[in-house]
């Protein structure tokens, strides 16, 4: 495997540290929701969403049933998780094609 296919191997890995990340963030803020206690802010929400973490700021969203009435999040997160994806085939494309498959 070329140097090259090394560094995106290792961008994908970031990718989906991020998308860890962004699941964690609606999962806290869920639980936060229902004692009560100070909150995650929309903003931190939608940006780590937004920065490639969109995959599983949606999949938090749908399995947590968390953020699903507020518009901007309805349209916003899924844009990012297809943005998310494109970036991930983007970088995972080059990698595939140097190894034949």
């Amino acid at each position: 495997m070329s140097q090259q296919a090394i560094i995106l191997m290792i961008l994908v890995l970031v990718i989906v540290l991020l998308n860890i990340h962004s699941f964690y963030l609606f999962y806290k803020d869920k639980q936060l929701s229902k004692t009560g206690a100070y909150r995650i802010s929309e903003k931190r929400l939608l940006s780590s969403s937004l920065l490639l973490g969109g995959i599983g700021a949606l999949w938090a969203m749908r399995s947590f049933r968390h953020k699903t009435k507020h518009a901007k999040f309805i349209w916003l997160v899924p844009l990012s998780a297809v943005i998310t994806t494109v970036v991930v085939v983007c970088l995972l494309f080059p990698i595939l094609q140097e190894l034949k498959w």
